[in-house]
């Protein structure tokens, strides 16, 4: 799909699959880096544990919470891209529901929620919404790529942890409906940030691997002179050792 959307421009995509699993990453680290930035120093009367990720944002409005959840957007945006580029045996529903996850935490970054106790207007709606479907999908993708993953040898390696991280987002997703209805929002805080670090783990896991898998042959493009150096200084050493055993062997 990406090759055929830029013909005649392989270089420019070999850059681009090279490029995307460092934005990948960066994401996803910018991401744990934002969100541990807005924990470090909170107002006192705000209670992380009891209050919604969303909740604890709107309240503190020092922008970390927002630019961590459009970080990881960004960075899980990016690796679905590479993840097709690489031609991971991800599946088409699994990667739709990646798709679904990139986009939710865009939006949820963008609209923000109401305050506790406030009426909820249409944007804070439409983010309570959008922020249960991210919650959501993100678990069942994992377990449809675990599934795949498995029959891959590229990708085999990561495969367990895929489906163990996949396994404890579905205990997550019980834990907080319980929470959220019949338990009466007790530790809700604590249980939301828990689920949404298995999730950051699964997204996480998946960049390191592609990284993994994509990185080592960036030595070997032709747009890398280092590379390239290399490759020629290693034939060239190639070619002299098979002069001297033709001489050798005439002698």
């Amino acid at each position: 799909m990406f090759g055929e959307a830029f013909p005649g421009q392989g270089g420019t995509m070999l850059r681009l699959k090279t490029l995307l699993p460092l934005i990948a990453c960066a994401g996803i680290l910018l991401a744990v880096v934002g969100a541990v930035v807005g924990q470090l120093d909170p107002d006192p009367y705000l209670d992380p544990l009891n209050l919604t990720v969303s909740e604890y944002a709107v309240l503190d409005r020092g922008g970390a919470t927002e630019f961590s959840m459009m970080a990881l957007g960004v960075g899980s945006l990016a690796l679905v891209a590479g993840l097709r580029m690489a031609q991971a045996p991800t599946g088409a529903v699994a990667e739709r529901l990646m798709l679904v996850w990139s986009g939710a935490l865009l939006l949820i970054a963008v609209v923000p929620t109401t305050a506790p106790g406030l009426a909820m207007d249409l944007g804070a709606q439409v983010h309570r919404y959008v922020s249960i479907t991210a919650f959501t999908v993100m678990p069942v993708a994992g377990a449809m790529m675990a599934a795949r993953f498995g029959r891959d040898e590229r990708w085999r390696a990561v495969a367990r942890p895929l489906e163990w991280l996949a396994l404890a987002g579905g205990f997550g997703l019980l834990a907080i409906t319980y929470v959220a209805l019949p338990g009466d929002r007790v530790l809700i805080g604590l249980v939301e940030r828990v689920l949404l670090g298995t999730e950051v783990a699964l997204v996480g896991v998946l960049a390191v691997r592609l990284a993994q898998l994509t990185w080592p042959r960036a030595a070997r493009l032709p747009w890398n002179p280092r590379g390239s150096r290399l490759a020629r200084l290693a034939r060239s050493a190639q070619g002299s050792q098979g002069s001297q055993r033709s001489r050798v062997a005439l002698g």
